[in-house]
């Protein structure tokens, strides 16, 4: 009780905001998607957008196909330009695309965080997960295996 007796409320800002945006649930990134522009522009911060194309996905044949994988890159890279318009034409300034492959929760921790440095990451809320008390396996190890701040939108 003493130590918030002396405790005084000190503002945050934020300097660098990563999005993790889901390359095929539009829905579940949507939300995260405007609060990320919304604290983007608000503080003037560089925006991180970054999607994973996740190998797991793929069947063995589509991940030895190199035309396929070119494929999906460019439909990934398609999606972040159209986001990074979006969140231009919102106001945001500072943008940084990055589009990566694996397992998205563990890029994003292990590749993406300490590379971009960013003070803040949103991530959405998967949309099979929306009604229900949990948020999905890679939200899921981005807050817990993350070194700094994670909110979570529904």
């Amino acid at each position: 009780m003493d130590e918030l007796k002396d405790y005084q409320v000190t503002k945050i800002e934020y300097d660098r905001i990563l999005i993790c945006v889901d390359s095929d649930d539009f829905v579940s990134s949507k939300n995260a998607f405007n609060y990320a522009c919304s604290l983007a522009k608000h503080y003037n911060a560089k925006l991180g957008i970054v999607s994973v194309l996740e190998t797991g996905d793929l069947n063995i044949f589509q991940s030895l196909d190199k035309d396929t994988l070119n494929q999906r890159r460019d439909q990934i890279k398609d999606l972040l330009e159209a986001y990074g318009q979006k969140a231009k034409e919102y106001g945001v300034e500072d943008l940084h695309l990055m589009v990566t492959e694996g397992n998205p929760g563990h890029v994003i921790v292990e590749q993406v965080i300490p590379t971009f440095k960013p003070d803040l990451v949103i991530v959405g809320v998967e949309e099979k997960n929306r009604n229900r008390n949990t948020i999905g396996s890679q939200a899921a190890r981005i807050v817990n295996d993350s070194k700094v701040s994670v909110s979570v939108i529904r």
